[in-house]
């Protein structure tokens, strides 16, 4: 073997080439495994760093598991419901559930001097998990609230505040219509009929900047209670529950689970289900990922190839003097394997340097942008994972190596006698 290992160390001296051929192959070959490398880093960095900031943002506002009223119609007012105490103690004891929060939404007009504006208000509770949202608070804090005091309060989008010319500590009016609520109450509850035209006067402490058009553009956060009182709700009625998850990818067994938990007369929804054009959209970002990946593994196993087939043509009269001084095709086929895994290997050291080098610089200065009308992102999110640099070097190397055998049989059919004559 190291035999074998010393030719092919000759092969690949730069001093030993005759002619200009092999010199510009084989450093195309090197630079062909090298971009191939860079590129599959990059496109598994990005990809699962776009669809990982992609699924951050929707479940600021659209949780992992979502309970509410066994209801088929598509109005943001759901009726309200109220689950028992234990029922709620038992989801949140479960394993897989990271926070349960109960939320409201109305559906109101937002009026200044000059316009008038659509908005939609999410009600939030003491509970609210801010994690997920307080990043993308740009300017004031978010709202302070308790179980027993309704507060008045209220965070807009950027988007809203720049189209209305919203300012922090600005009151805004808001006019709602709401169902009528009757005096008089039947056997099955309180009855309502008509509607009566509202208002509610909220106060600037926050704006937030997501990047999400569909949800900057019209949604707000009020405290939970005012929708209670605009609905003629309970203390404890809500429109639903928000469940957040430690790891997303349980996200179909614990839909299962919380759902045997509340009963049929609730429905349980995943995210899935709720933004489904858009992880519809992620779906195909995976197929792109692949597509590519596989090509540039099928360009660097060309890209060897060519060189392999080039190298053993060139030196087709050393071929015929190892043959006639007694070694066999298994030996010469392990000295041209030699010279590939060479090349491979410096092409994977100079992908390696020029992809991951590549991440880290996107990952902390952000050189790259985006349009987040289109993307919803600003910049190209990153996703380094070493796990993932191990298995495209591990694959490279064995997809390569294995190509690499399909060059060597011209081995088996050279013959000593018109190998030497060859020149």
């Amino acid at each position: 073997m190291n035999f074998q290992h010393q030719i092919a160390k000759r092969i690949l001296d730069q001093r030993s080439y005759k002619n200009k051929v092999s010199k510009p192959i084989v450093k195309i070959g090197i630079i062909g495994i090298s971009l191939g490398v860079a590129v599959m880093i990059l496109t598994m960095a990005i990809v699962t760093g776009f669809q990982k900031e992609i699924i951050r943002k929707i479940t600021t506002f659209s949780p992992h598991l979502l309970i509410n009223d066994y209801d088929l119609n598509n109005s943001l007012e759901a009726n309200p419901i109220e689950l028992e105490t234990p029922v709620l103690n038992q989801l949140r004891a479960l394993p897989g559930v990271k926070h349960v929060q109960p939320f409201a939404t109305k559906n109101g007009i937002l009026k200044t001097e000059t316009e008038n504006e659509g908005i939609v208000l999410k009600g939030i509770s003491a509970d609210f998990d801010w994690s997920l949202l307080k990043p993308y608070i740009t300017r004031g804090e978010p709202l302070k609230l308790n179980d027993t005091a309704t507060s008045n309060n209220i965070l807009v989008s950027k988007t809203l505040a720049d189209k209305l010319h919203l300012k922090m500590g600005q009151k805004l009016l808001v006019y709602f219509m709401t169902r009528k609520k009757q005096t008089d109450t039947t056997e099955y509850g309180d009855s309502y009929q008509g509607y009566e035209p509202r208002e509610r006067s909220f106060k600037i402490t926050g704006i937030y900047n997501t990047g999400f058009a569909d949800f900057d553009k019209n949604l707000v956060f009020v405290d939970l209670n005012q929708v209670r009182k605009l609905n003629y709700w309970g203390p404890k009625q809500v429109a639903g529950y928000e469940i957040y998850l430690n790891d997303f990818k349980t996200i179909d067994a614990e839909t299962e689970v919380v759902n045997d938990l509340v009963g049929y007369n609730y429905t349980v929804s995943s995210v899935k289900n709720t933004q489904a054009n858009i992880f519809s959209w992620l779906s195909m970002v995976d197929v792109n990922a692949i597509i590519i990946i596989a090509l540039m593994a099928l360009v660097a196993a060309i890209n060897m190839i060519s060189a392999l087939l080039i190298l053993i043509l060139e030196r087709t009269n050393m071929v015929g003097i190892l043959k006639a001084l007694g070694m066999n095709n298994q030996a010469l086929r392990g000295v041209f394997l030699n010279v590939s895994f060479n090349m491979l290997l410096r092409g994977l050291i100079y992908g390696n340097i020029a992809g991951i080098g590549l991440c880290f610089l996107q990952l902390y200065l952000k050189p790259f942008t985006l349009n987040p009308e289109t993307y919803y992102l600003d910049y190209v999110p990153i996703n380094f994972s070493l796990l993932h640099v191990i298995l495209i070097n591990a694959g490279t190397i064995l997809f390569c190596l294995l190509m690499m055998f399909l060059p060597t049989i011209i081995l088996t059919r050279i013959t000593p006698i018109k190998a030497i004559r060859f020149s």
